[in-house]
This record gives structure tokens, C-alpha cells and sequence, in this order.
């Protein structure tokens, strides 16, 4: 896994939005009138920002998905079935308070009794699976293809970008080891720990260095309302995170895939991982526990924050590294989800290197087959997918899509306007389809805890439960017709935004397939008729 880049309004407005199948119309809020009218300028009271993505445009002003509106006037009374979602992640802590209800049981397995019971080919996988082992840190794929050599496909290139990200990742390492060094010399120099922006102030020194610190803090830390505990937190932090990266994601000697005991380029050596779907570390499954927490955490438990579905179970399928994820691992991991009943799976992952991409498509037109929906987040790297590959998709190089099965997903902001498209998201008019809630997003977190997360690693799962919702409500509906659900009954907004590396000015119609944000609300007025 690529490290995915750490309004008042009348409800009278309406516009009948083109439906599919012949169904009738939805009512909506009408996007030229949501451009128009004046937008919200103050900041999300705490408990409307751990829900934010639950929330609704015309009455909150936030470009959420609707489903708190979707609850309460559309699914009351309501029966639905149980929908299987898988997450191929890093991991779940599936003994999390807020997902121990609602994980997958395999019916066919008894527990750690040693034998595949079911005959699936995976000894006691009673909650999943987990394709890593006892591994979790490993290279990206690029410093794979370089300690190849010479002559492997795609060298050249990836040694280009290797080089180049060992010497960002050692400047950047030694820029925030300086920075911690000034904290620690500003304290030594106050004598206090947690010095203010008043002591600052009142500090005088004809130290340069130290006046350096001083102006750093004043201008950058104290403006934000940091303190010094949190920016050396923050900091060291960050020389961890590129640590790792010097340590494991770049470096071509280490290797990480030695205690797996497979063979990665050989597809069908699949005896290989454990049972244990939380990992070796309940830390490092951090990213899946909250992913999982998105789609599935417990509505209305007064407990951290409310799942999108409210009748799922989450099927865990650790296959997703400290690292780049192996082709392998990905496509062995959505068969396992599929033939073991998942009707919808999440995909938080993403790189730009796939020596075998091929195993995953065949994997993808498998899932189709078994009429199983598959999300995929679109990547944190600001970049035009239309120009430049992320895998997996189901579509590269402007080929025509594989499947009708696959949706890949941008991710928003909480503030409705020219800043509503998180500035790290990955877009395309033709390779991301739609975009939904990814900013500050608030979930379970290992160990009993809690916290807000972003990439379109969170835009992508709250789509999945959208997906897991429409098919609880209305199972007879296949994949591919709730893929089209999805993109058809999401709000469509004109408004510039800004996006890409450079965030250039752009009409939100333009960068993505649909030109839209999900709404689950209108999702479900339209999975109702197309039932019919």
C-alpha cells in the first residue's frame, strides 16, 4: 500500500434527476442551484464532524453522502438481509468493541481445530484470511523491479523514481530531525517543555539559530493552534514514517517476504498465510480496522462513530503490507472474498508499478462473474489518472473497462465549495468515477480506540457500505446495477475547485466519470424502483 498521502439551502429545491431502467424520477437538491447560493463559513460542531460524511447537502451544508437522511425517511421498518463485505486490507481488530458484533463468522469452519473443514484451502479461516503472515513491513513494487535489475520490465523508470524518492525521503527526514532538534533547543533554552506563543515573544537571544526556531514556531505552529507537544509528536512522526521508507519501502536489499514462505511470482503456490486476520501487530492493522469501521462500526451505540450499513458483516482479507501489496496477494485475496459469500469488497490500496496485473483483472472478471461489486480507492498522489496508471483499475491506458463490476472513488472534504476536493485526491474524467467523503473522517482505530483518518482510503469504504446498503435493502439488484445506482443517483455539481499537484482550477464536472458525489439517499429512491 502506497502511503495514500498521510449553504443554506431550501428543501423545496428540486430537480428530477435522469434515472436508468426506466424508473421514475428522484427528487433532489438541483445542482445550479446549490452553486449559487452562499456557502457555510463556519467550522463543524465536533460531533457533526465525526459524522460529516452521514450528512446532507441542502440541510448541512456539507457535501456528505445523505445517509442519516436515508435512515430516516426511507429505511424505517424496512427488513433487509445480511450482506458479506470484504476488506482487503491490513488487517482488522476484529475484537474491537465497535466490530465484534458484526464480524464475518465462516459457517463451514471449526474454530482451531487445525484442518480446512470446509475444503477451501484455508486451515481454520473462521473470520478470513491473512495472505502476509507474520509479515507487514515490505518494499514498493519500484524497489522490487530495481533489485530485479536490468532488463526487467519498467527498470528504467522505476529506477528513475527510486532514486529520486530515496534522496526526497533523506532530505526530508534530516528537514524534520532539524525541526525536532529546535523544538528541543527552544525548551532547553526556556527551560519548559511546553512553551508558549508569550514566551516566545518575550524571549530574547542573539543566537541566530535559536531566533530561527522562535520565528518558525511564531509564524507556523502557534498561527494553528498547535502546541509544542503536538508539533513534536507531529514531527517525530514523520521522521518515523520516512525512516520506514529508507528502511523498507526503498531499500532493494531488504526483504520482507522471506517469513511468508511462498513464491509472489508464482501464482499458483497459494499455501502459504495464516488465520490470524488482525496480524502479528494490532497496531499495524490500523488502516483495515478503520476502513472496516466505515463501512460497519455499529449505528447508534454511542460508541465512536456510525457505520454507513447497518446489516453487514465484515469478512477480513489481510493482504496489504507496509508497503507496496503484492499482485499476487490482491487477486488470491478478492477469490478467497468471492467464493466465500462477500457480495461487495473494498480495495484501500493502490500503486503504480504491477508486474502482474493480470492475475488481478482475471481476479476482477472472476468477482464478476459471481456478481460481486469491487471498490477501489483512486490514490492520494494528486494525479490525472487518465494520464497515468494506478493499479489495480479496471481499466489502462484508455482500454476499454474489463468488467461492469468495478467503481474507483475520489475523495471529498467537509467544506462545501472550492476547497471540497481533497487536495491530495487522485482524479480523471474517465478512470475515477465519483467522489465521496475522505477528509477527516472519524473510525475505529486498534485497541478499543478511535480516530479521524483521510485518503481515499476512507472515501472508498464509505461507498462500499453505500453498495452493502443498497444490497441489504434490495438483494435481487446485481453488481453491476448498483454500480450504475451509485454513479446515476449521485448529486452532480458544477462549481470550481481546485485539484492536482499544482491545484489548478477546475469544474468539479470534469474529474471524475460522473461529475459527482454520492448520495445514498437518491441511491436508494432508485434501487427501490429499479427492484420493481
Amino acid at each position: 500500500m502506497r502511503n495514500f498521502k498521510p449553504i443554506y439551502l431550501s428543501a423545496a429545491l428540486a430537480l428530477a434527476l435522469a434515472s436508468c431502467g426506466g424508473a421514475k424520477a428522484i427528487v433532489a437538491t438541483p445542482p445550479v442551484n446549490i452553486d449559487a447560493l452562499p456557502l457555510k463559513v463556519t467550522p463543524l460542531a465536533e460531533n457533526d464532524l465525526k459524522r460529516w460524511s452521514h450528512l446532507d447537502l441542502v440541510k448541512d451544508t456539507v457535501p456528505g453522502m445523505s445517509v442519516d437522511k436515508a435512515y430516516a425517511e426511507l429505511l424505517k421498518g424496512k427488513k433487509s438481509v445480511p450482506v458479506i463485505v470484504g476488506i482487503v486490507d491490513s488487517g482488522v481488530d476484529i475484537r474491537h468493541e465497535d466490530l465484534k458484533s458484526v464480524i464475518w463468522v465462516n459457517p463451514k469452519e471449526i474454530a482451531n481445530n487445525g484442518k480446512d473443514d470446509d475444503n477451501n484451502g484455508y486451515i481454520d479461516d473462521v473470520n478470513g484470511w491473512n495472505f502476509l503472515g507474520d509479515s507487514n513491513d515490505e518494499q514498493l513494487e519500484m524497489t522490487r523491479i530495481v533489485k530485479n535489475g536490468p532488463g526487467t520490465p519498467d527498470y528504467d523508470k522505476a529506477k528513475a523514481e527510486l532514486d529520486a524518492e530515496v534522496e526526497t525521503a533523506k532530505q526530508r527526514k534530516q528537514f524534520y530531525e532539524g525541526l525536532l532538534n529546535g523544538a528541543k533547543q527552544l525548551q532547553d533554552y526556556l527551560k519548559k517543555d511546553d512553551f508558549t506563543e508569550a514566551d516566545l515573544k518575550a524571549m530574547q537571544t542573539d543566537n541566530e539559530a535559536l531566533n530561527n526556531y522562535k520565528q518558525f514556531f511564531l509564524q507556523r505552529v502557534f498561527p494553528s493552534g498547535g502546541t509544542v507537544a503536538e508539533f513534536t509528536e507531529q514531527v517525530k512522526e514523520g521522521i518515523d514514517h520516512f525512516a520506514d521508507q529508507l528502511n523498507y519501502n526503498l531499500n532493494v536489499d531488504f526483504d520482507g517476504r522471506s517469513v511468508v514462505g511462498d513464491d509472489p511470482n508464482n501464482i499458483n503456490d497459494t499455501k502459504y498465510g495464516n488465520n490470524n486476520v488482525i496480524g502479528p501487530n494490532p497496531e499495524d492493522a490500523k488502516h483495515g480496522t478503520h476502513v472496516a469501521g466505515i463501512v460497519a462500526q455499529v449505528r447508534g451505540n454511542n460508541k465512536g462513530g456510525d457505520g454507513v450499513a447497518n446489516n453487514v458483516k465484515i469478512m477480513a482479507v489481510r493482504a496489504v503490507p507496509n508497503g507496496d501489496e503484492y499482485d499476487k496477494d490482491i487477486a488470491l485475496g478478492i477469490r478467497y472474498a468471492v467464493d466465500n459469500g462477500a457480495k461487495v469488497i473494498n480495495g484501500s490500496f493502490g500503486k503504480y508499478f504491477s508486474p502482474h496485473k493480470e492475475w488481478v483483472q482475471e481476479a476482477l472478471k472472476y468477482a464478476a462473474s459471481k456478481d460481486v461489486l469491487v471498490i477501489f480507492a483512486a490514490g492520494n498522489d494528486s494525479k490525472d489518472l487518465d494520464v497515468e496508471n494506478k493499479y489495480p483499475s479496471d481499466s489502462y491506458d484508455g482500454a476499454p473497462e474489463i468488467s461492469n463490476n468495478v467503481l474507483i472513488i475520489g475523495a471529498l472534504a467537509p467544506s462545501y465549495g472550492s476547497k471540497m476536493v481533497a487536495s491530495f485526491s487522485n482524479y480523471g474524467t474517465k478512470n475515477v468515477d465519483i467522489f465521496a467523503p475522505g477528509v477527516k473522517i472519524y473510525a475505529t482505530t486498534p485497541n478499543q480506540t478511535y480516530e479521524y483518518l483521510q485518503g481515499t482510503s476512507m472515501a472508498s469504504p464509505n461507498v462500499a457500505g453505500v453498495a452493502a446498503l443498497i444490497r441489504s435493502y434490495y438483494p435481487k439488484l446485481s453488481a453491476a446495477q448498483v454500480k450504475q445506482i451509485i454513479m446515476d443517483s449521485g448529486t452532480p455539481l458544477k462549481n470550481d475547485i481546485a485539484v492536482g499537484e499544482d491545484q489548478h482550477k477546475a469544474n468539479f464536472s470534469t474529474i471524475s466519470k460522473t461529475g459527482k458525489i454520492v448520495n445514498a439517499y437518491n441511491a436508494l429512491i432508485m434501487a427501490a424502483q429499479m427492484s420493481k
